[in-house]
Parts: C-alpha cells; structure tokens; sequence
C-alpha cells in the first residue's frame, strides 16, 4: 500500500514538473519569437528620422523590447508584444513579414509612412490574432488581399490614401467582429460589398471614382 502511494506522488510530482517545464519552454520560445520579430521588422525597413533607435536588441533585460518606441507589451516583464504603433515615423520600404514571429499581435499600426509595393496576399498568416489593421496614408499597390478575411479577428481595417486598385472582396463581408472598415482615396473599381450597418459609411470609399452600389451611387447595369 505504502509503495502504491509513493509511486502515485511521484507520478504526480513529475507529471507538475513536466507541466511547468512545458509552460516555461513556451513562453521562451515566444518571448524568442518576438525579439527575432522586431529584429526583423527593424532590419526590413528604412528609418531615416531615427525613430527606431530605442530598438537596441544588445542589452537584454526581462522585458526589454517593451521600452523601444511604438511597442506595447502584454506584460512590462515579459517580452510579448501586445501592439506595434509605428504610424508617422517616414518609415520606408515594404510591408514587413518578418511580423509572422509576433505571435502575439493583436494590433498593428503602420500608417502615415511611405511603405510601397503589394499587401501581402498571404496576409492571414502573418497576421493571425490582429483585432485592429491600420495601413492608411501609405503607397500600397494593387488589390485588397483576398485572405483578409481569414483574419477572423479584426474589429478594424483602414486603407485610406494609398494607391490600391480592382475591387473590394465580397469574402470581407463575412468577418464577423468587424466594426470600421474605410478604404478612402484609392483607385479602387466595381460594386461595394454589402457589410453589416454600421461598418463602413458613404465617406469610408469617398475620392473612389470606380466604385459604386449602396452607399454610393447605383451601379449601372
């Protein structure tokens, strides 16, 4: 009997051990993870106004990419970024993928910059648990990522002033926590898709002159 018990306890104290040993390698590897994000975003964009200086990755510390300019952390003593605010920086280049490794973002905010080339068509896998998309004032080309809407946990998505073209995806409708949705001063063409009432408004595709469908102007036939 005495043996039944030991051998029971120490079942559970290895099976309490492997538990926490399972929590600690996790959150190493994401708080890695993030580090090698930023890392990456860092070094795939130009920064001529030196605004990305606080973005020393030499001096370690619990917690320490949570004082560079523009992150917000989940936790101060933990390296997990929460937010990545990097709006009106003149930060030049494309848009970044190495963010695939903040695997914790829930918001990103890139706008007022002078980012160019293509939204990443694949953009649902760099950006899984985003709740807030801001792109805006920007030089983006070409069309809207389809794969958006596999975003299923955006709330807000803002395009404003860029240079995008072809249509809005009908598949965007289908985000169901969507709240705000503009797209403002493109080159965007074709029929608006028919979102829920009070996502986007008559200004959210204003200065679009191919666009048309309710809110704006009937389509032809």
């Amino acid at each position: 009997m005495m043996k039944m018990v030991l051998s029971s306890r120490v079942f559970i104290a290895r099976v309490i051990v492997g538990f926490f040993l399972l929590i600690t390698c996790g959150m190493t590897y994401g708080t890695e993870s993030d580090i090698s994000c930023l890392k990456s975003v860092k070094a795939s964009l130009e920064d001529p106004y030196n605004y990305l200086q606080s973005w020393n990755f030499e001096h370690k510390a619990e917690g320490f990419i949570c004082k560079f300019t523009g992150v917000e952390c989940w936790n101060l003593l933990e390296n997990r970024v929460l937010n990545l605010k990097l709006s009106n920086m003149g930060l030049k280049g494309h848009f970044p993928r190495g963010i695939r490794n903040c695997s914790s973002l829930t918001g990103l905010d890139l706008s007022n910059n002078r980012l160019s080339k293509t939204i990443p068509e694949d953009i649902s896998t760099l950006l899984t648990f985003v709740t807030s998309l801001d792109l805006s004032s920007n030089d983006f080309t070409g069309a809207i990522p389809v794969s958006l809407a596999n975003c299923s946990y955006l709330n807000t998505i803002k395009l404003d002033q860029n240079k995008l073209t072809g249509q809005i995806p009908e598949e965007l409708t289908q985000l169901q926590r969507l709240k705000s949705f503009s797209v403002s001063n493109n080159f965007l063409t074709g029929r608006i898709p028919t979102f829920r009432c009070g996502v986007a408004s008559a200004d959210s595709y204003a200065n679009n002159s191919g666009l048309c469908g309710a809110p704006l102007d009937p389509c032809r036939a």
